[in-house]
């Protein structure tokens, strides 16, 4: 129940905060996303010369946010996660670039490649069940 109410905020939402570490100094970047529910990853494009890919490629732990910005303390929404970064898997090619130019058809011009976080855990605030209510996941196995 907990990952259905995240995927459901998930995919209502498009930009996440990509958040990366490598030698002690962090570093954050935006990106449009889709979820591959049946898998719990998000995807994305990005070139391989980007900084936060030559991190994640160093360092495949990584973190984010996806938030919906709102001024109404009762209607605050906010998710974090951690993940395992990587390259996407072939198992995954046809179903994610479908799924990825289905909601971005202008990405089919970039030259860049997609992406995937595999979330491990994630934390949902939201604040329209009660101020500060939480809801927490986290995956069994790690892989």
């Amino acid at each position: 129940m907990e990952r259905t109410k995240i995927a459901n905020f998930i995919k209502e939402h498009h930009v996440l905060t990509l958040a990366t570490c490598v030698d002690s100094t962090p570093y954050c970047s935006n990106m449009f996303y889709i979820l591959i529910e049946d898998e719990f990853c998000l995807v994305f494009l990005s070139g391989k010369e980007t900084r936060h890919i030559a991190e994640a490629l160093k360092n495949q732990t990584v973190a984010g946010s996806i938030v919906l910005e709102t001024e109404t303390v009762g209607q605050i929404q906010g998710l974090q996660f951690c993940g395992k970064f990587s390259k996407l898997p072939r198992h995954l090619r046809i179903k994610a670039k479908k799924q990825y130019l289905k909601r971005f058809p202008y990405a089919i011009f970039s030259g860049a490649q997609l992406w995937i976080i595999k979330i491990h855990y994630a934390k949902l605030t939201d604040n329209r069940f009660g101020f500060g209510k939480k809801i927490i996941w986290h995956s069994v196995v790690s892989d």
